[in-house]
């Protein structure tokens, strides 16, 4: 009997991947993380399979059902928004499943941040503009962040900020943002992304806060942050298609030899 922890992705069911879909085929259990994942994610769950929404349950009652599979030998696809290793609440799960001596395994989804790429069109690392993606969220009800990890601490970087779980603290991350970002600095707030819903909201550190508030976005919401998000901006070419720049796939010798 194994616990299969799947990516579900950001909620399009056609995100989901197709080792992801062929698992929660297969098994009789399948336990789904309903307010994140649409139930039509779990549609392929094979007949007669029990198939529960997760949401309103605790860790103890999550626990108890897989515990009951494993007694019968039952698979189980515990089925988790985006890609489970990303805010997915697996590490106390599996701390469970190991002191039980139950076997699991991970399968990958597809991340709401590329998601919301995705519906932007746009590349998020520019050549010379942003290299580097920060991925975090805030405090508020949920645990406390860590001591140092600090969205203070991550803007003097610069890098380009997906901050999940803080479409409420919307004041504080101006508040905080500005000073190293400018007030100009280019926001995007996805809500619900790859949804048939979604929702995609474009602005600045000054004026993003009162977008949101008139779209009453409240929930499921994304927030990136920084200069790569600009619609149209000048850049360099990357080096890797670069005639000049040769590497052990593309040098002049070879070129030379395959008449190019």
């Amino acid at each position: 009997m194994t616990v299969y922890f799947v990516g579900a992705g950001p909620g399009d069911p056609e995100l989901l991947t197709l080792k992801a879909a062929r698992i929660i085929g297969q098994c009789p259990v399948c336990l789904f993380a309903g307010s994140l994942v649409p139930v039509e994610v779990v549609d392929c769950a094979p007949n007669g399979a029990r198939v529960l929404d997760t949401a309103p349950m605790t860790l103890d009652e999550t626990h108890a059902e897989i515990l009951s599979a494993h007694a019968m030998g039952q698979d189980v696809a515990r089925v988790h928004s985006g890609d489970p290793s990303l805010y997915g609440a697996i590490a106390e799960q599996i701390r469970r499943l190991r002191a039980d001596g139950i076997e699991y395994e991970i399968i990958p989804g597809v991340p709401a941040y590329t998601a919301v790429a995705a519906a932007l069109g746009q590349e998020l690392t520019i050549p010379e503009v942003a290299q580097s993606i920060i991925l975090t969220r805030m405090s508020m009800k949920s645990t406390s962040m860590p001591v140092g990890e600090t969205l203070a601490n991550f803007a003097i970087s610069g890098a380009t900020l997906a901050i999940h779980l803080a479409i409420r603290n919307m004041r504080e991350i101006e508040r905080v943002l500005i000073p190293h970002y400018g007030a100009d600095c280019p926001v995007v707030v996805a809500y619900r992304a790859s949804w048939p819903d979604q929702l995609i909201i474009r602005g600045n550190l000054s004026d993003i806060r009162k977008k949101v508030r008139d779209a009453k976005i409240t929930r499921t919401a994304l927030i990136l942050v920084g200069p790569a998000l600009k619609e149209q901006q000048d850049f360099v070419d990357s080096a890797l298609y670069n005639p000049d720049m040769e590497h052990v796939l593309r040098n002049k010798k070879t070129s030379t030899l395959l008449g190019a």
